[in-house]
């Protein structure tokens, strides 16, 4: 499993004109199941999410988790974070889980979210999505669960 985390002012999702996923200052996670993970995936993720120190304390050093400075979290399931572009000029995505159990892990993923105490809002799998959001810093963090960076 593979994730994005930007620290961000603010994120909205928009599927078919409707908002389905809005936060203000929190965490927006791009999430991406490749095939063979499962729920050990879905625990190093979630507990790198919720625990990753970078929001600012009171000295201005990232010290503090989404938790910690009462933030949100937004996930969006996003399969191109498989992609294989190292041949060619068309990206594979070979790697990426099939929708169903793609599906299952990313649901899995914003419950464990839930369950270690974050107020989380998603995406819709499987829809095109228009995702807006204003990164803050820039800080963004790349996550695989399989340890490959």
């Amino acid at each position: 499993m593979r994730a994005i985390v930007q620290r961000v002012s603010h994120a909205a999702v928009t599927v078919q004109g409707e908002v389905v996923g809005k936060i203000d200052r929190g965490l927006l996670v791009y999430a991406g199941v490749a095939t063979g993970d499962g729920p050990e995936d879905v625990d190093y993720i979630a507990n790198k999410v919720r625990h990753l120190r970078i929001f600012e304390d009171d000295a201005d050093k990232m010290n503090l988790d989404v938790a910690q400075s009462g933030e949100s979290v937004l996930v969006i399931s996003n399969f191109t974070l498989l992609a294989d572009a190292r041949q060619g000029r068309r990206p594979a995505f070979t790697r990426a889980a099939e929708p169903d159990a793609a599906d299952e892990l990313y649901e899995q993923l914003c419950e464990k979210l839930r369950q270690l105490g974050l107020t989380v809002e998603t995406g819709r799998f499987g829809a095109m999505m228009s995702v807006a959001a204003a990164n803050n810093g820039p800080v963004n963090i790349l996550l695989d669960s399989k340890r490959a960076f």
